[in-house]
């Protein structure tokens, strides 16, 4: 499995609800895509920087969902230029479902 953390610091001053407006607006998309295991939604309004987490399944699903396409669809819906880490997650602890899930 692959972390991937995704930053945006916003070039203007944006109202919460505005943003989670945008946020609402990609959940489905992010619901029905095949290749993610979760999303978690970032936001520090008072430091203008939103962004999200990623569990993907590969590094190579996370490259593909997030390359020039959709760094250009944030240029257009946030103003910024995504900055994106990677990180491999050999385990993750869900205490939801009370599962800890080993790559």
């Amino acid at each position: 499995m692959i972390t991937e953390i995704v930053t945006l610091r916003l070039p203007g001053i944006l109202a919460r609800e505005d943003i989670l407006e945008r946020f609402d607006a990609s959940a489905r998309v992010w619901a029905d895509n095949p290749d993610l295991i979760r999303k978690n939604y970032l936001l520090d309004i008072e430091s203008g920087i939103v962004g999200g987490v990623y569990l993907w399944k590969t590094r190579k699903a996370a490259e593909k969902w997030h390359g020039p396409a959709f760094r250009e669809q944030a240029r257009e819906v946030y103003g910024a230029e995504p900055d994106i880490q990677f990180f491999d997650t050999p385990i993750v602890v869900d205490n939801v479902t009370g599962a800890v899930v080993r790559n």
